[in-house]
């Protein structure tokens, strides 16, 4: 293992993860570990937090990528920050080996008591072709990537003779119908329209988005009656919904669909651009540690956020967020389970935190419970649905609860004023549709500029 100069000498609490959880964690704790001789340590590979229920309105510039980031450093003064991945876990002997970022050579790190906030991870299928052409909405990157890339499919297709390949360029196919998925195509289908007002040789009815989803309805979050309004209201915007529809083969960006009922055929779609937003797994770092993990890849924890194994509690270890199998005790959620969302996640590392400092001083824990009283989801500028104790709101007033929640949920005063400022300036200006083609490829004007540029290829997402 390689020599890193990181603090050895003192009581750590390790952080795995620096998302909902990481942060919140360190943040309530820092301070009080420090007082008392400690450390508190998160290692994560990238130096924010990423606001998710924000990625959809990035992928469609309705919002900067940065703004709906938390950078670690500013926000976590009393926190050591190690820029990398945990691999293994070693709890018995209280050790964990970190990849540091850009494939250094991973060493040991010594803790005494460690929090798994490491999240969860798309999942995808063994769909022939799907690892080569798609692309999923978990990440900053992936936003922006998706954001450039279809602007950058409407002025190719702008330019093209070819019906076909026309129609393909401007073929925006998302797989899964919960929240993510519909997020995503009403927010992008909103983007396109504008766009494509704006240019001259295309017409809104060139565009043809498509959402694909095996259940027999989309958001199961919300009453069916609603999600049925939602389904004809994306309909009336030219949004094709295909239920009970699945992919059997997605090669070069031909999609195969098939029947989820008896898995007969069910058409074919050309694409240049597929999404894939259908689910999330707990990160499979949880394999290689000697943690109690349930039959989803999960942490097993008890309802005060402790992990707890089939011989009882695990001294010194906590997990909360996508990563853990949290018992959600009003009795909602998805087989006796918090869901994997931003709310349940924020909210359990505020238990957790008060839990972790209460067992230092021997007090008595707190077991995580949430009601919830309603979801929101927008739809694209002055567009939204919300189940609000248990009546349901759409249009914009939906819209308005969707911006003001989530305009003060994401952590930091100076995050949500930066948010609000950017929603402030869109109503004024519009949305931002200009496309940075080549961000992924920086080098290129230097390369064309010493003629040592690439032969060209056709673009890929």
């Amino acid at each position: 293992m390689a020599f890193t100069k990181v603090a050895q000498d003192r009581p750590r609490v390790l952080i795995v993860g620096g998302g909902y959880v990481g942060f919140t964690v360190a943040k309530k704790i820092q301070k009080a570990i420090k007082e008392t001789g400690g450390v508190v340590t998160i290692v994560e590979p990238n130096p924010y937090m990423t606001y998710q229920p924000f990625l959809p309105e990035v992928a469609a510039g309705s919002m900067e990528g940065r703004n709906a980031t938390v950078p670690l450093r500013q926000h976590l003064r009393d926190t050591e920050l190690i820029p990398g991945r945990v691999v293994s876990i070693d709890h018995a002997n209280r050790t964990a080996v970190v990849e540091p970022t850009d494939n250094g050579e991973p060493f040991e790190l010594k803790y005494d008591e460690i929090v798994l906030g490491a999240g969860a991870v798309t999942r995808a299928f063994p769909i022939p072709g799907l690892a080569e052409v798609a692309i999923g909405l978990k990440t900053i990157e992936e936003a922006v990537s998706v954001r450039n890339w279809v602007l950058d499919r409407i002025e190719v297709a702008s330019m093209l003779s070819d019906a076909e390949a026309r129609r393909r360029a401007l073929t925006f196919v998302i797989v899964g119908g919960g929240f993510a998925g519909v997020e995503t195509i009403s927010e992008l289908e909103d983007m396109a329209r504008v766009a494509v007002e704006r240019n001259e040789r295309l017409s809104v009815s060139d565009l043809h988005f498509v959402m694909i989803e095996a259940a027999p309805r989309i958001m199961p979050e919300v009453p069916a009656d609603r999600a049925e309004k939602v389904v004809a209201e994306l309909r009336a915007r030219g949004i094709e919904i295909l239920l009970n529809t699945s992919l059997s083969d997605a090669t070069d960006g031909n999609l195969q669909l098939i029947n989820m009922a008896d898995k007969s055929p069910a058409g074919e779609i050309k694409t240049d651009t597929l999404i894939w937003t259908a689910g999330v797994a707990a990160s499979p770092m949880l394999k290689n540690t000697d943690f109690p993990i349930d039959e989803r890849g999960r942490v097993r924890v008890s309802a005060d956020l402790r992990v707890t194994g089939d011989d009882g509690v695990v001294e010194g270890a906590w997990a909360a967020g996508d990563n853990a199998a949290v018992p959600d005790l009003s009795g909602g959620g998805v087989g006796g389970f918090c869901v994997p969302n931003a709310q349940h996640a924020s909210r359990q590392a505020v238990v957790l935190a008060k839990n972790l400092l209460a067992a230092r001083r021997g007090e008595p824990l707190t077991d995580y419970y949430h009601e919830t009283i309603g979801v929101v989801a927008g739809l694209g500028l002055w567009k939204g649905v919300a189940n609000f104790k248990g009546k349901t709101i759409g249009g914009p007033l939906a819209w308005i609860m969707h911006r003001g929640y989530h305009g003060s949920a994401i952590p930091t005063t100076e995050r949500t004023v930066r948010v609000m400022t950017t929603w402030a300036l869109n109503q004024i200006f519009g949305r931002d549709t200009s496309s940075i083609r080549h961000q992924r490829s920086p080098r290129l004007a230097f390369q064309e500029a010493t003629g040592t540029a690439p032969a060209r290829q056709k673009a890929k997402l």
